[in-house]
């Protein structure tokens, strides 16, 4: 991969930024999967309803998709008895959002947290969490994936971790996402400019706020970051408001339109590469942001931007036309 890559898929984008999915997790709520209950496993016993999720976005006018790996390193897949599997639920994610995609849609490898504290605040190791994510790492750009997502990390050491195994393995793009909640920090403290530095400096290509607590939290670390970093191209990917607690479990009350309202109001302001949305967000909410960036949602700062991002060669995926990808529709089916 070339310096250019982020670039030249960027360029490929309908309108100015590309447009990921919605939250995944609570997609497959929506599906039936039960609460408390691992999403990774119906990879292999639901791949139909995991690839429908991605059909839904696509239909609404995302652009790239996550595969259905968030939890798929080996210290989550244990707590539900699947880590032996780990190989085979990576890759099952990965054909079932392309085969819910279709071609000319890009798939991004998933990666989340361990789930565990790092030392000194835990017993996690950097070298056993490290060994955790180069392991899913592997699974995954062998099954194929045009990008790799690090995101909801709120531990800077294990971002690192993550981070410097994936690049140990891979050279396609990573983008690394953070979860902010207290103002401009993670829950542990973490502020965007040491992040930026860090990450960086181990082969981050593009930066990120995703899940997280008020929108406001993550608009100001973004800001935090274009401050450290200027120019660097940036994610941001937040649940459709805070979640109340409803009968059946949490709800997002942020609609389709005022969330579209934000993340349209952020590509006016810093350099964003990459939008879309987490938790509690579906193919409505991505159908309003399509609406917002297609009237006008990117300005000056967004169309400014230079970026490093292309998928690999040897993907397998079809290239892009000139135009990218087919007109969306403006409702999901």
């Amino acid at each position: 991969m070339d310096g250019h890559g982020l670039a030249a898929l960027c360029a490929k984008a309908r309108d100015g930024v590309l447009l990921a999915d919605g939250g995944t997790g609570t997609a497959l709520q929506a599906q039936g999967l039960p609460r408390g209950s691992c999403p990774e496993e119906w990879n292999l016993s639901h791949p139909d309803r995991v690839a429908a999720v991605a059909a839904a976005c696509v239909a609404a006018g995302s652009e790239l998709v996550y595969a259905n790996t968030f939890g798929g390193n080996r210290l989550v897949l244990e707590r539900h008895g699947l880590s032996q599997h780990l190989a085979e639920v990576n890759a099952s994610a990965v054909a079932a959002a392309r085969a819910g995609a279709g071609t000319g849609v890009w798939v991004a490898g998933d990666i989340g947290p361990s789930g565990q504290l790092l030392e000194p605040l835990g017993d996690l190791s950097p070298a056993a969490a490290g060994a955790c994510f180069y392991e899913q790492t592997a699974a995954l750009v062998a099954a194929g994936v045009d990008l790799l997502v690090l995101e909801t990390f709120t531990q800077l050491t294990e971002a690192l971790a993550a981070l410097e195994a994936a690049r140990s393995v891979t050279a396609i793009p990573i983008v690394v996402s953070l979860s902010f909640d207290r103002g401009a920090r993670t829950v542990m403290g973490v502020a965007p400019v040491a992040a930026a530095e860090v990450l960086l400096a181990a082969g981050a290509d593009v930066l990120g706020a995703n899940c997280g607590g008020a929108w406001e939290d993550a608009a100001e670390a973004l800001r935090g970051y274009a401050r450290a970093t200027p120019g660097t191209p940036l994610l941001l990917k937040p649940n459709a408001g805070l979640p109340q607690v409803g009968p059946q479990g949490d709800v997002y009350p942020g609609d389709p339109d005022a969330f579209a309202r934000f993340v349209g109001s952020m590509v006016n302001q810093v350099p964003l590469c990459i939008v879309g949305g987490c938790c509690g967000t579906g193919p409505g909410h991505i159908a309003a942001l399509r609406r917002t960036l297609r009237h006008g949602g990117v300005g000056r700062a967004g169309q400014a931007r230079e970026s490093h991002l292309q998928p690999p060669t040897d993907s397998g995926r079809e290239p892009l036309d000139s135009s990218g990808s087919p007109e969306p529709h403006d409702e999901p089916r």
